[in-house]
């Protein structure tokens, strides 16, 4: 480096340095900023930064550098920008590839199937073994539909090559819950999903999934990142000569790892009926998922489902959802499907999103109205036929169980114990918990699992929430109940009937940047230390902190029990107004800057179905309104 730039790079850490000093540039920020300054295996990205610093552009330094982009509960994910330790780019997700080989790396050992997690390992032969050991490591890539996405997956598959693992590599943009399949099936390491999921055109993401093909749970994902964090020079081969000689392997339907048809297969297995008698039309939101969701759907033998093509072309810029946000769980994202539904006589309309892990569906009701199913509603509505199914089939033992999170709908509780089985809803947020605790009670046992980001997984033949299989059961159910004059939304309120009412809202406050992250420790901090003892007409008892593992007693805030795990950043807080029970929850995402607040009400089966509706939603409207109002007071 010539005197020239040193002195150069030395007067920009100082700038940066006075910056911090003054006010006007956060501690953090000026610590990444001068690490990519002075480092050298940060060396070609130095002059776009050094032309920032010289520009006194401290607002767009913050943006870049407020953090080091974590790893949250869907993996690593954020903006896209050329630099930046807090933003998505191509030196951030070369540290991810590394970190995650290295550790891979220091993990593996002789005597450990590629594919097997350590506690299953005791049925392998030991021909089995000898052959995998001789394979040496196996990872899986794969990405979406997103700008950008095959730069980050050749790039990631270009330096897993060249830490000498045998890579496949899905050529096309594939849904992510088919590569949580693919590490499965052929029988990997580790796997990469280049995604943001529903995030907005000008996002990406790294999502990294373990042998067992769920994404990396304790104490991995803090030995990953702390590999991420020490990469310095990162390995890399040329892509293209590593598919020439064979390190990375190119998946094609034309060879014998038709990953694409053993997918499918395994979904259109798990149907439950032979009803095809619906009309729907299917919508992919610009992403992956006519190659997984609408190819299992004519697979599985629906000749009347109808592919919305205005949202059909592959566009990470999303150019024909509204807002150009491709969220399912938002109705306003539904709409053009639904306006084109009504006028064409479609009694359904399901809509997945870029990575085809999350559907949702809104219902032909009265006249040419649609109602949207919440993912709380269309989650009681397949678990309930799911396991109505296995109950009449006798395939159903008091060993079987179901999982939810602890923000998804308590309904799925008794709907589960009416047919006999367990339920299991201490997990924290994200699928990747609820892949754990499959493994963890037997995947045998397993039926049914659902979140409140309309996120739904059936069988064993992946670890991730998986749009396909929900579509086939959503169809199913709907095609039987036309045999009866019924909809799924008048099944909803046979199941309220026969459980009680139950209703949910969720609100949620984007917080971005470093201010935007002060802001949520603020809020979280006010109702951890602060917890409101009442809002309105609503009386809290009691709030369960999973961070601090205690149950207060309100209004005294006093601890009056210890919690066990889960261990997250997460508030539960439960009372009652009148004959509605109320919990309230409260959570910072793991993936988006934003805090999150899901709201429940409960209204006994003693009602009349009319009445408990009205209290229920009522009760939510006050607690939203005193909620929001209390926030600003708090903070």
């Amino acid at each position: 480096m010539s005197n020239d730039n040193v002195h150069r790079i030395e007067a920009a850490r100082s700038a940066v340095d006075r910056a911090v000093h003054a006010g006007r540039l956060t501690q953090a920020s000026g610590h990444n900023v001068n690490r990519w300054l002075a480092e050298p295996y940060y060396a070609e990205y130095r002059d776009q930064l050094l032309r920032l610093v010289d520009e006194d552009n401290v607002a767009e330094l913050d943006r870049l550098f407020w953090e080091r982009i974590p790893f949250g509960t869907g993996g690593r994910r954020g903006p896209m920008s050329e630099i930046g330790s807090a933003t998505i780019n191509a030196r951030t997700i070369a540290e991810s590839a590394h970190g995650l080989a290295v550790y891979v790396q220091r993990m593996a050992s002789p005597g450990t199937l590629h594919g097997v997690d350590a506690g299953n390992a005791s049925s392998v032969t030991p021909q089995a073994q000898a052959e995998a050991d001789a394979a040496g490591l196996r990872a899986v890539v794969a990405r979406d539909t997103r700008h950008r996405s095959t730069e980050f997956a050749r790039l990631t598959a270009s330096i897993l090559a060249a830490h000498g693992f045998q890579v496949f590599f899905f050529p096309e943009p594939r849904a992510t819950p088919e590569l949580s399949f693919a590490v499965r099936y052929l029988k990997c390491d580790t796997g990469v999903m280049i995604s943001a999921s529903h995030n907005p055109p000008s996002d990406n993401g790294f999502k990294a999934y373990w042998n067992t093909g769920g994404q990396v749970l304790p104490p991995h994902d803090q030995g990953i990142i702390a590999c991420v964090d020490a990469s310095e020079e990162i390995p890399i081969v040329d892509f293209d000569v590593a598919v020439k000689d064979g390190r990375i392997v190119i998946l094609s339907g034309s060879t014998d790892l038709d990953v694409d048809q053993a997918y499918i297969n395994e979904v259109c297995a798990l149907s439950l009926s032979p009803a095809r008698t619906i009309r729907a039309l299917y919508t992919p939101m610009h992403g992956v998922g006519a190659s997984s969701i609408h190819r299992s759907i004519l697979q599985a033998g629906y000749q009347d489902v109808e592919l919305y093509e205005p949202q059909c072309s592959q566009d990470g810029s999303f150019p024909n959802v509204p807002d150009h946000l491709p969220n399912p769980e938002r109705p306003q994202a539904l709409r053009p499907a639904i306006d084109f539904a009504k006028a064409n006589g479609h009694a359904l309309v399901l809509a997945s999103d870029p990575d085809a892990d999350r559907l949702a569906v809104a219902v032909r009701t009265q006249g040419n109205e649609f109602t949207c199913l919440s993912g709380n509603q269309l989650g009681a509505l397949l678990a309930d036929y799911i396991l109505s199914e296995r109950a009449a089939a006798k395939t159903l033992t008091p060993d079987h169980f179901i999982l939810e999170t602890l923000v998804t709908t308590p309904m799925l509780v008794p709907i589960g114990h009416a047919y006999g089985v367990r339920v299991i809803r201490d997990l924290l947020v994200g699928f990747k918990w609820i892949a754990g605790a499959i493994d963890a009670n037997g995947p045998e046992h397993f039926v049914f699992a659902a979140e409140e980001s309309v996120g739904y997984m059936a069988g064993s033949y992946c670890r991730d929430k998986d749009a396909c299989v929900a579509a086939i059961f959503a169809l199913e159910l709907a095609s039987e109940l036309k045999a009866e004059g019924k909809t799924l939304v008048d099944r909803l309120d046979e199941l309220y009937v026969r459980h009680g009412y139950y209703h949910e809202v969720q609100f949620v406050q984007t917080c971005p940047g470093a201010q935007g992250s002060s802001q949520i420790a603020q809020m979280m901090q006010a109702l951890r230390e602060r917890t409101p003892a009442s809002l309105g007409s609503i009386s809290f008892e009691s709030v369960k902190d999973y961070q601090r593992h205690v149950v207060k007693s309100l209004p005294s805030n006093t601890v009056e029990a210890d919690l066990p795990q889960p261990s997250g950043d997460l508030l539960i807080l439960e009372g009652h107004a009148g004959p509605c029970r109320v919990t309230l929850a409260g959570r910072p995402s793991g993936t988006e800057p934003k805090i999150k607040f899901y709201l429940f009400a409960n209204v006994s089966p003693d009602l009349p179905l009319s009445e408990a509706k009205k209290l229920g939603q009522q009760c939510l409207v006050e607690l939203e309104s005193e909620l929001k109002k209390w926030l600003v007071s708090a903070i």
